[in-house]
């Protein structure tokens, strides 16, 4: 069975209730898992504002370099408009 990432998209957004939501990224993901995704989302805003270097970024929220470069080349090779939507997302 190949696991659709599309259904647990809509569990998610289907949930206007934050403890719930808690709740079934504690059942889906680990305590590494979550922390993972808080730091790569961190990292990308930390790239998108452009406010802090790689080392920096990499220092305040102890993340490996390797993490920032992949998420930095990420974003180099999206298009503007896909750059700017990213933005608009995690950003505001």
């Amino acid at each position: 069975m190949r696991a659709e990432w599309g259904l647990v998209l809509e569990k998610v957004v289907n949930h206007h209730d934050h403890n719930a939501l808690l709740e079934l990224f504690e059942l889906l993901l680990t305590e590494d898992e979550r922390s993972a995704i808080a730091g790569r989302l961190k990292v990308f805003q930390a790239l998108l504002k452009g406010e802090m270097s790689q080392r920096q970024i990499a220092c305040e929220f102890q993340i490996s370099i390797a993490t920032i470069t992949r998420c930095s080349n990420y974003l180099k090779h999206m298009s503007v408009e896909q750059r700017e939507k990213i933005k608009h997302l995690i950003l505001e």
